[in-house]
């Protein structure tokens, strides 16, 4: 888990006044946070992502909205290549909520183990399995509200589903590399992954909310790193006051 450095605190949002919408919000906000969230700003950093990652797409080996739903779950404290050599096996066993939902957690743990914490997650997609068959009709649920009620689908899972498989942006991905990357470029100062990302939403055009995500979440393995971030080699180094800046390799 990324430093949330304790003496930070979460700025409050502004309310914004009838009619006026999340313009007005914005711009109070800029004003809060001393001009980082200019809109000039804002959008240099989108810029120098779109040149950096213009191909940037989810990590997970998925063919449909269920199998994202269930690597996303497998992925939580796990990286995306292990995840991905553990679902071809899952999924030709068992290919779909119905069969999943059928499955034994003794099964299911013998397949997951190496991804970590292999009870709990063989219980979430199980469970995720019954809930998808006994309640959506076998369907992936296509909305932020149904999606976040089915076991191991939290709000960052839901936004990946709803995001990559529907192309609904109803939220912004917030794992552990946007959660601390979005700090360091001064996009938000709180200090949970709730606050980040309602931060973003009001920062980001909602149409960069997807998108977003998957270009920092690959900025953060490739080149702003938790440990010793490559700063020479950051097309967004101009935009960064960090104080823990690297320039070597």
């Amino acid at each position: 888990m990324p430093s949330t450095r304790g003496k930070d605190k979460p700025v409050k949002s502004a309310v914004s006044k009838p009619g006026k919408g999340r313009a007005v919000t914005a711009k109070v906000r800029t004003k809060q946070l001393g001009g980082d969230l200019a809109p000039a700003r804002v959008e240099a950093i989108l810029k120098g992502l779109d040149e950096a990652y213009p191909d940037a797409v989810c990590a997970l080996t998925h063919r449909t909205p269920w199998e994202l739903l269930v690597a996303t779950i497998l992925s939580a404290q796990c990286t995306d290549v292990r995840v991905n050599m553990v679902t071809p096996e899952l999924f030709k066993r068992f290919p779909t909520p119905q069969a999943m939902a059928k499955a034994e957690i003794p099964q299911l743990i013998e397949i997951i183990r190496t991804t970590g914490f292999f009870n709990n997650k063989a219980k979430s997609i199980k469970g995720a399995a019954q809930a998808i068959v006994d309640r959506f009709g076998g369907k992936v649920p296509e909305t932020l509200a149904d999606l976040i009620t089915v076991p191991g689908a939290a709000r960052k899972t839901a936004n990946v589903v709803l995001g990559v498989s529907y192309g609904k942006a109803e939220g912004v991905v917030v794992d552990t590399h946007v959660f601390r990357i979005s700090r360091r470029l001064d996009l938000t100062k709180s200090d949970t992954a709730e606050k980040v990302e309602q931060d973003l939403m009001k920062v980001l055009p909602q149409d960069r909310w997807i998108r977003f995500s998957h270009q920092v979440i690959h900025h953060g393995r490739k080149v702003c790193v938790a440990r010793g971030p490559k700063c020479k080699d950051c097309n967004l180094e101009t935009q960064c006051k960090s104080e823990d800046k690297t320039w070597w390799s």
